[in-house]
């Protein structure tokens, strides 16, 4: 897989362990050669991979929103650039673009983008899974209602039909091959 789509935070107020995840993720797009789909911001993880995909030689794809320009807030570091009327047509971009998404840690947007990927999976509109990357246990609650949700017949297949969980960047490595 070439193309790998992140879904991250745009936060600056998060602990530094997960820029360091970040960082690693991005060392690992960039020295494969891949490219970085995003959502384009300069902020929190989302500068934070893009700065160090493109350190490694990776190559950068930004989907960025209209108002994300309007305020000033688009990364330096893209190769490319898709603009968008909105944040739904980022999303659906950003999905068409990727191989597969992965979801580092993130707050609303990032639940958003992964849930908008999960449900336009669920009534076939492709067939692309997204990688919750679970390092010191990020999802673990949002895995726990997924399942009492399946448990309770709120899904028509298993959710893991729709998305893998990865602990470890070994782990993450081996399921984007």
């Amino acid at each position: 897989m070439k193309k790998i789509g992140i879904f991250c935070s745009a936060s600056e107020n998060i602990d530094k362990m997960y820029f360091d995840s970040a960082r690693q993720i991005g060392k690992w797009i960039g020295e494969t050669n891949k490219t970085l789909i995003y959502g384009g911001a300069n902020l929190g993880l989302m500068e934070c991979i893009a700065h160090t995909v493109k350190e490694y030689g990776g190559t950068v794809t930004g989907v960025v929103p209209s108002k994300l320009e309007e305020n000033g807030k688009v990364s330096k570091y893209l190769d490319k650039i898709i603009r968008t009327q909105n944040l739904s047509d980022r999303k659906d971009i950003m999905t068409e673009e990727s191989d597969i998404l992965i979801a580092l840690p993130g707050g609303v947007g990032t639940l958003d983008e992964v849930f908008h990927v999960i449900a336009s999976a669920s009534i076939g509109y492709h067939h692309k899974k997204v990688i919750f990357y679970n390092k010191y246990g990020f999802y673990d609650e949002l895995l726990k209602t997924l399942q009492t949700l399946e448990e309770k017949g709120f899904a028509r297949l298993p959710f893991s039909t729709y998305y893998e969980v990865a602990n470890t960047l070994d782990e993450l490595k081996e399921k984007t091959k």
